[in-house]
């Protein structure tokens, strides 16, 4: 049985760390991966304890990486540090993947595909651990390009099948994308510790008294009772926090070094990437004397010079970089780009340029811009607006500023960073810029305020953008108008949008043109469904319509008013293809939630639960919180009440928080699917008219029905015929088998002709959409059996509840379930669905792997490691029954 050591030096008081790191370490040889983040003040003891953790990971293969202050705007240099020594695993990995992660290290030219890098480095680093396990440790996380740290948060969240062990710490209160992972805060030492740490590590006698203000004074930081007590500990009183009194230390070392040593170390500090390849030709080029200034920087304990140059400490770097005057600073930089390599290092050449530049500089911002260009290709857009920012502020000409300063906004916008993007905005000069940057700078605005939860000024600005162009350039203009709208559907706050477009599209001067989309919502909302839909439909033909290229979430919504299941369809199957081959995550993302709100249509609900677990892959792997409208219509279908509930619940919050309004529609037409068929019609009659009163496109259609349903068995006749008379103008203009059934069945619930729900069966019979053809016949049965006609009543009740039952429509399926009953017929049970019995991702690996699979393209397609699908594949196998792949595609109603 391994025991651990009492901690002595720099560890004494962490044994609860110490265990944490040993489990940690020990799992990892035992295959089972984790990731734990140490988190605490500077000086506190993080770094030792990554010591520790790399001395104790015995047989297991450690890499290190760092975070840089210098360099948290280059994108995926921690990550390339730390998997430089694996890059002779590249070659292991699927040939995208890897390809992604030479684009993103620089190692070739191209494009990396941004949402793979994550699975890439999860796949490197299994395969190096086949060898021997794995430690990798970070430090200074809290300093990681956001690349980086997102790659890496999603490497953990899957590590748990591979023997690997990531291992990070980051300063209090700082968590960046690695907030989600496992974090233990380093607390101070106990004054028994601490007078234990300072009285063995200090050579110094102190008196006793010294001794209790130092311990006092110290707080119980190990680097703070490590150096405090260099001044004999007859300093006065300091006020001042631990990690600034500790910085201040570092500096009192610099005092009395002679300038030549001081200016080395400043140059060291000035290079995040410790590389001595730079600093000795920097300082040659200084006319340093490099043996006897190296020996006398390192005399004093500040820094070691090895193959990597390393500072003690962190603060200590810093305590250096600061000390120095802003010449020195200066200077360092430009040596440090004078020894850069401009070709296979040009980024970080333009960025020492631009920390040695006091003021404006043409030739340096040009440079910036050109490394912007390189950053973006790579995927690096927080690096490409950190170039672009300080570009504009060192470009002369007032126009390179300002439009330097707009792409920087822009791309602070790419990163997911409104406020920096408003911040930017901010400081453009409105009085210098033409009609097109004006118009230009309103577009962005409006992006803030769209992204922005609290700010509703976004269509206010879009639309400002539009007017600016209506002469100068008609066709931007009206394109400026829609996206306002698709932006307003994509993040779900599109109530009152289309009402104020279409009024400033109305108004603002035009040339003749031919009619486009925004003529046809104008119709729509003017004249009515019988008069815009015929359009509305010849300007959705095909996927060549600009309406699905430019603005694929409008064309989805206007889809939804034409009743026209297969033209919905299509769409979907065009933002699926485009998606996958652009590898496009907002488009595919899309695409896949509009598979699960289709699939849920046609009643294959295997096939949405498999499209909402890869959405959620998707938006892990990117770092984005999953869409919710689909899981929610999901839900209703299926009719589990206490799960819907708790979902509305949650989701409604969200909503309200992000004041998502289209969410909150969604919300309600699910809610009032879900208690139609829980026949709690008075609840579905609340949400289906909330959800009508929106009048958001698609939704307020297909509310209609359930309004129509809940108004008649609450006995609300006005509500129910003026829904009937709504929902009869949208579907008669269509003149689609489905709309034309669903308001059929509608009419036969007002008027209770025998006519209207023969023609809904009749009609339906032609539509996929499964749940609407069978409610057509559950109606028609219930009518039939309250007419006393228990004969004719048993064959519509029974294909009710065969389709129903059978597509795991629960409730729904137990309402036809006891018409049979009240017939005196006894409903045929049905197995347990085998959806039933998985989760949402195991129904995804089980099609994916009945339709044959490999668990690499398993892996692949859910961002998850191949040691890991075969961890799933071990469940499903236990729930299911059964014991090989073969016999999977022998299970029913998964829809592969």
């Amino acid at each position: 049985m391994q025991t651990t050591a009492v901690p002595r030096g720099p560890l004494v008081g962490r044994e609860n760390e110490i265990r944490l790191l040993d489990e940690l370490t020990g799992a990892a040889r035992s295959g089972r991966g984790g990731a734990l983040v140490l988190r605490g003040e500077p000086g506190i003891g993080k770094s030792a304890l990554l010591d520790h953790a790399r001395r104790a990971a015995s047989g297991s293969r450690v890499i290190l990486a760092s975070g840089s202050e210098f360099e948290r705007e280059l994108p995926f240099a921690a990550l390339h540090q730390l998997c430089l020594p694996l890059l002779g695993h590249l070659t292991d990995l699927p040939l995208r993947h890897s390809d992604a992660l030479r684009a993103a290290f620089g190692l070739t030219t191209g494009t990396p595909d941004l949402f793979r890098i994550g699975l890439a480095t999860l796949e490197m680093l299994a395969s190096a651990a086949r060898e021997r396990p794995l430690l990798c440790v970070v430090d200074d996380a809290h300093w990681l390009d956001t690349a980086s740290s997102k790659a890496l948060n999603f490497v953990c969240r899957r590590v748990s099948a591979e023997p690997v062990a990531m291992l990070f710490a980051l300063r209090t209160p700082a968590s960046g994308h690695l907030g989600e992972l496992p974090v233990h805060d380093i607390g101070g030492l106990s004054d028994t510790d601490a007078r234990t740490l300072l009285t063995a590590q200090s050579h110094l006698m102190i008196d006793e008294q010294v001794l209790d203000r130092l311990i006092a004074e110290a707080r119980g930081n190990p680097l703070a009772l490590l150096e405090l007590p260099r001044s004999g500990g007859y300093d006065p009183p300091d006020t001042g926090s631990v990690p600034a009194r500790i910085e201040r230390g570092f500096q009192a070392r610099l005092a009395d070094l002679p300038d030549e040593v001081r200016l080395l170390l400043t140059v060291a500090s000035a290079d995040p990437t410790g590389d001595p390849t730079l600093l000795w030709p920097a300082a040659r080029l200084l006319h340093i004397d490099v043996p006897t200034a190296s020996v006398a920087a390192a005399t004093t304990g500040l820094i070691e010079f090895s193959t990597r140059i390393r500072f003690c400490h962190p603060l200590a770097r810093s305590a250096v970089y600061r000390a120095a005057k802003v010449g020195e600073r200066y200077t360092a930089h430009r040596v440090l780009a004078e020894v850069t390599n401009s070709t296979a290092d040009p980024d970080r050449r333009a960025w020492h340029r631009a920390q040695a530049t006091a003021g404006p500089d043409d030739d340096v911002a040009a440079e910036l811009a050109r490394s912007a260009s390189r950053a973006q290709a790579r995927g690096g857009v927080v690096a490409a607006a950190a170039f672009l920012e300080r570009a504009g502020e060192l470009s002369q000409d007032a126009t390179e500023r300002i439009q330097r300063t707009l792409e920087a906004a822009r791309a602070r916008l790419g990163a997911g960073d409104p406020e920096r993007a408003a911040a930017l905005l901010s400081t453009v000069n409105s009085a210098a810029l033409d009609e097109y940057q004006h118009a230009y700078a309103d577009l962005l605005r409006g992006q803030v305020a769209f992204q922005s939860h609290h700010d509703h000024c976004g269509p206010t600005f879009m639309i400002r953008a539009g007017q600016r162009l209506a002469e100068l350039d008609p066709d931007r203009s009206r394109r400026c108008f829609l996206d306002a709208i698709e932006m307003s559907l994509l993040v779900g706050r599109a109530s009152g949008v289309m009402e104020m477009v279409l009024t400033a599209a109305r108004s603002s001067a035009s040339t003749p043109r031919p009619p486009d989309i925004l003529d046809l919502l104008t119709l729509l909302k003017e004249k009515g469904h019988r008069v815009a839909v015929p359009l509305i439909r010849k300007a959705l033909d095909g996927p060549d319509s600009a309406s699905w290229t430019a603005h694929p979430a409008l064309a989805l919504m206007l889809a939804g008013e034409t009743w026209d299941p297969h033209l919905h369809a299509a769409i979907v199957e065009w933002l699926m293809k485009t998606g996958r081959e652009s590898g496009s995550p907002p488009l595919l993302r899309l695409g896949l939630a509009q598979t699960g709100t289709y699939s849920m249509f046609i009643g294959d609900l295997g096939s949405a639960m498999a499209a909402i677990a890869e959405e959620e892959a998707i938006a892990d792997a990117i770092g984005g919180p999953p869409l919710s409208y689909h899981r929610i219509q999901l839900a209703s279908m299926r009719g589990h009440r206490k799960e819907a509930l708790e979902l509305f619940e949650s989701c409604m919050v969200a909503a309200t928080a992000n004041g998502s309004g289209l969410l909150v529609a969604n919300i309600h037409w699910a809610a009032a699917v879900l208690h139609n068929g829980l026949a709690d019609y008075p609840a579905a009659l609340t949400a289906a008219r909330q959800a009508v009163a929106a009048d958001d496109l698609y939704l307020a259609s297909f509310s209609l029905p359930e309004l129509v349903e809940a108004a008649v068995r609450c006995g609300e006749t006005d509500a129910a015929v003026s829904a009937l008379e709504s929902l009869t103008e949208r579907t008669e203009a269509s003149g689609t088998a489905t709309g034309l059934g669903v308001a059929a069945y509608a009419r036969a619930l007002v008027t209770g002709s025998e006519e209207q729900y023969r023609n809904a069966v009749e009609y339906l019979e032609q539509s996929p959409l499964l749940p609407y053809r069978a409610r057509a016949h559950l109606l028609y049965g219930q009518w039939l059996r309250r007419e006393g006609r228990r004969r004719d009543c048993r064959p519509h009740l029974r294909t009710a509840h065969g389709l129903l039952s059978g597509a795991g429509l629960t409730a729904f399926a137990q309402r036809a379930a006891d018409e049979l009953r009240a017939t005196g017929e006894r409903p045929r049970s049905r197995s347990p669905h085998t959806y039933d019995q998985l989760t949402m991702q195991e129904v995804h690996i089980t099609r994916l792997v009945a339709a044959g699979a490999t668990s690499n393209e398993v892996a692949a397609r859910l961002f998850i490691s191949p040691r890991t699908v075969d961890a799933h594949l071990r469940n499903i196998f236990r729930k299911l029954g059964v014991t090989s792949r073969r016999q999977l595609r022998d299970q029913p109603d998964l829809g592969t």
